[in-house]
């Protein structure tokens, strides 16, 4: 990436701590039980069972010194640390070097290969904070990243990204959204960002049945943008949504996204289409986006770099197993294939491929 101004830039703001050093004691509790949630089973991410911040950080500040970069160094230690153990590397960094190691990283690195390291580095709040300023930012708003982080992060994750906008950018990401989007689009979106859902299993299968009905009436009527429809897709809990999506497909023989594709080239349609496979399917819509990210013609890096950095700690077992399953080929071949250097390595360490 160049380091001008527009699609290939690194930010200013990328490389500044998002709080400026000055994140409350709660925050950082709620940074360390995320790292810890998020490398649960499905993560693809191979942390290993040593770990010495003050270590890495003189390894990393190592591999900047001379003339050429050790960027072998670099994959090795930040793709294999979780995000609570990036989090104290770049603390320890920081106070043993006086200076901060997503700038001194932003100095030695280029191209997607710095795009990678830098977005992986950030903690998953501060990530999704900068990647929603930077979809809104575009001159044509990306709707899709605003999308992904309402619908597939859960309530804590979801409060945490709105924190960090908060502390980033002094303002909120509602805001934000609000501003910049319009009609049926912001309609949908902005009540998304605002939600927290319940988390819980427990379903209520009459509610399920009811609201089923409710969505049906709607679609019947074309009302794509019912306020109804609206309310139950941006407040029920997943497991709930899930149990009336299964009624409505049992109940009128169809799934709900094979009734909302009635003009297949409305944007609005294939947002709320998007968001109803991010909320029961999350896997599908990420297999999809990498899909198409590494069909494309010359491969798109940012689709590619943000569900890799993005699910990493989260679900990319689940993604990887999807992505076989609906192409006949595995991730890590299909990344091979397409992309190559150190952007390459870093992206299969991120999904499993290698030894920690």
């Amino acid at each position: 990436m160049a380091k001008v101004e527009g699609r290939g830039a690194v930010q200013a703001q990328y490389v500044e701590p998002l709080n400026n050093g000055n994140l409350l004691e709660w925050d950082l509790e709620l940074v360390a039980l995320q790292g810890e949630r998020e490398t649960a089973t499905m993560a693809t991410i191979k942390v290993p069972a040593q770990f010495s911040a003050a270590e890495d950080a003189e390894r990393l500040q190592k591999a900047f010194q001379g003339w050429g970069t050790d960027e072998a160094s670099i994959i090795s230690i930040l793709a294999h640390r979780n995000a609570a153990q990036r989090k104290l590397i770049q603390e320890i960094y920081k106070e043993t070097y006086g200076e901060d190691l997503l700038k001194a990283l932003d100095k030695e690195l280029s191209s997607d290969f710095e795009r990678v390291v830098l977005l992986w580095t950030l903690t998953p709040a501060e990530r999704d904070a900068y990647l929603a300023n930077e979809a809104i930012k575009l001159l044509t708003a990306n709707n899709w990243v605003l999308l992904e982080i309402a619908c597939t992060r859960s309530s804590l994750d979801l409060f945490a990204v709105k924190q960090a906008y908060h502390a980033r950018y002094k303002k909120s990401l509602e805001e934000d959204v609000a501003y910049h989007t319009s009609g049926d689009i912001r309609k949908l979106l902005v009540p998304l960002v605002c939600s927290f859902r319940y988390e819980g299993d427990e379903v209520n299968m009459t509610l399920a049945k009811k609201e089923a009905k409710i969505i049906r009436e709607a679609i019947s009527d074309k009302k794509h943008n019912d306020e109804e429809l609206i309310r139950i897709l941006s407040t029920r809990s997943k497991a709930q949504l899930n149990a009336t999506l299964n009624h409505y497909n049992n109940e009128f023989g169809n799934p709900i996204n094979k009734d909302l594709k009635t003009d297949p080239n409305d944007e609005y349609l294939k947002l709320l289409r998007a968001a109803i496979k991010c909320l029961t399917s999350p896997e599908k819509y990420f297999e999809k986006v990498l899909r198409q990210a590494i069909k494309v013609m010359g491969t798109d890096e940012w689709a590619l770099t943000r569900v890799i950095t993005t699910r990493a700690e989260v679900d990319m077992e689940r993604i990887k197993e999807e992505y076989h399953r609906r192409n006949s080929v595995t991730l890590e071949k299909a990344i091979a294939g397409d992309t190559s250097g150190d952007y390459e390595k870093m992206l299969l360490a991120l999904i499993g491929h290698g030894d920690a």
